[in-house]
């Protein structure tokens, strides 16, 4: 997904948020149905595998927020700024630091199910970090 399209659903995602609460029952059924949608296209841009079933948005999402928390603390021996000049994507056996599955790994699977408990198990520990240190503020 170029720039220019990223962009385009991204406003289209703000107009739905404008017109949401002025609309009848159906109408904010479909807008949310459309929501879903564009925000699994967008957190699905580097994610090199197929995502099918009930929880494909689930998967989408949680691997939007693994990038974005890899970005802020980084992993292993890479800084979230080499990070941000390679990129990282997921493919089936792996996730990497670059656009495909020739780049460098940053950690290896057995499947892809692996890989998604991986990157879930990850955030939820970011998240408790960041509530136990809000709470100790």
């Amino acid at each position: 997904m170029n720039a220019q399209q990223q962009n385009k659903l991204e406003n289209r995602l703000k107009e739905i948020e404008s017109i949401y609460y002025d609309s009848d029952s159906d109408t904010k059924h479909n807008l949310i149905c459309e929501r879903n949608e564009i925000q699994f296209k967008l957190n699905k841009q580097n994610i090199n595998f197929r995502l099918s079933g009930y929880n494909k948005y689930y998967h989408a999402a949680q691997c939007s927020q693994f990038v974005k928390n890899v970005l802020k603390y980084g992993y292993l021996h890479k800084t979230p700024e080499e990070l941000r000049e390679s990129g990282i994507c997921f493919n089936t056996y792996s996730i990497n630091a670059g656009y495909n599955k020739y780049c460098e790994d940053l950690k290896r699977f057995n499947s892809k199910e692996e890989l998604l408990g991986f990157v879930i198990g990850y955030n939820q520990c970011i998240w408790n970090i960041e509530y136990k240190k809000s709470k100790s503020n």
